[in-house]
């Protein structure tokens, strides 16, 4: 606990520390805490699961005097990043009696209006936030604290323009921290344009490399639903995150999972906020152990002990490869990351490939037999139909990232092979 004191927390956060039994504070707290309790600009490279909540609430906590309007905002890209980060602010600073209040869609806005008349922090997102700006019912004026959370993420999902007119109208004069697993060209022109010096704080990534297995198969694409059944089947899984590009794939996915008997379920936008809550409470509690989900779906969720990520569909640039591994791999525990690739995925893929800190090796196809892959049923009659993939088997090829390899072209970093 002494290395939290040194940080400059002060004896009512030491409190809550205390009684959550945190011993020793992560890389991100240990480096970040102490500048934004000094009141400077903090850009901070971690990802979600790092501790970052703590590192900028900190000051928020010890900075926000109660009963004087909203003087702090954290922007997130999703509902649920919101809801875990108003949660987290709440369990720390409940010794200062602070009112925290969540914004996001998809939920009533009635409740929100009430809420934000009495708060003194607002967390939501970008979308919801201007809603209320509009209607006048959030002020911003004496915000002190803006944070971007995730704010990678945030760009990625096009919500920059929406970042830029909230940034716009909180006061000139106040501290920015912003919070990113990359560091991309957006996060600098945000860094430009609107921070003051502000100071990075770069951690090594969450994940223990020496215990991540990286793998991909190069699977005909109508053998690709059978690999998957076949390794959750016969391989130690705990907690599985299975990432699909589309809600329809997600969905179909985890039906056909559902049906050799593997207790999945899907989760996407297309669902209500009850209804992913709910799906969240089950994964953690164990009731399911397989989560099918898109990327949108699965931002900002931090969910403990999964052992196993597969990229079902392939990620379209390497920083979502990066999010999607991510969340395996913690904390010390080993984990594994397996991506299964057709010759739909391999321009995907191959950038995917092109940075050079991934270490994603080839695996042997396992003898397995095919499973019928069913879809719903359109039109009339209602019912399944059972879907018999194309055998797309002749275009594969060897991605030959060290140069090893007997079949077709280098593949993932260009012409120019490796050294």
């Amino acid at each position: 606990m002494e290395r939290f004191k040194k940080l400059g927390i002060g004896e009512q956060l030491m409190k809550v520390i205390t009684e959550m039994k945190f011993e020793v504070p992560s890389e991100i707290q240990e480096k970040a805490i102490p500048s934004v309790l000094s009141g400077k600009d903090v850009i901070g490279k971690a990802a979600t699961g790092s501790g970052k909540t703590l590192a900028f609430g900190a000051g928020i906590i010890q900075n926000t005097k109660k009963g004087e309007g909203i003087q702090a905002l954290v922007l997130t890209p999703t509902r649920e990043l919101a809801e875990q980060v108003a949660q987290a602010l709440r369990r720390f600073s409940k010794h200062y009696n602070l009112r925290i209040q969540e914004v996001y869609g998809g939920v009533s806005i009635n409740g929100q209006i009430d809420g934000l008349r009495n708060a003194e922090v607002v967390v939501g997102t970008p979308g919801r936030i201007l809603d209320h700006l509009e209607r006048r019912t959030l002020n911003l004026q004496k915000v002190k604290v803006l944070v971007l959370d995730e704010a990678d993420r945030m760009v990625d999902m096009g919500f920059l323009p929406d970042v830029e007119k909230i940034i716009n109208m909180c006061p000139k004069e106040r501290q920015n921290l912003l919070f990113s697993a990359t560091i991309s060209s957006d996060i600098e022109y945000i860094k430009k344009k609107y921070m003051k010096n502000p100071q990075y704080i770069l951690v090594e990534s969450y994940i223990d490399a020496s215990k991540l297995k990286q793998i991909y198969y190069d699977v005909p694409s109508h053998m690709k639903f059978s690999l998957l059944a076949f390794l959750l089947k016969n391989e130690t899984v705990k907690k599985v995150m299975i990432f699909c590009n589309t809600r329809t794939n997600a969905d179909i996915i985890s039906d056909n999972l559902v049906r050799f008997g593997l207790r999945a379920v899907a989760i996407h936008g297309g669902l209500t906020q009850n209804k992913r809550n709910m799906i969240i409470s089950k994964f953690h509690s164990g009731e399911i152990n397989i989560l099918v989900c898109t990327d949108v779906a699965a931002r900002g969720l931090d969910i403990n002990d999964v052992s196993h990520i597969y990229n079902y569909d392939i990620p379209k640039t390497s920083n979502e490869y990066i999010h999607r591994i991510g969340r395996t791999a913690r904390a010390g525990k080993e984990g594994e990351a397996i991506s299964l690739v057709t010759n739909r995925d391999y321009d995907s893929f191959r950038k995917v490939l092109q940075d050079e800190s991934l270490k994603i090796e080839p695996w042997e196809l396992p003898r397995m037999e095919q499973i019928a892959l069913y879809l719903p049923q359109r039109g009339r009659g209602g019912g399944n139909r059972r879907f018999g993939e194309r055998d797309d088997s002749r275009g594969r090829r060897d991605f030959g990232r060290r140069g090893g390899g007997s079949r077709g072209s280098q593949w993932g970093r260009g012409s120019r092979g490796r050294r």
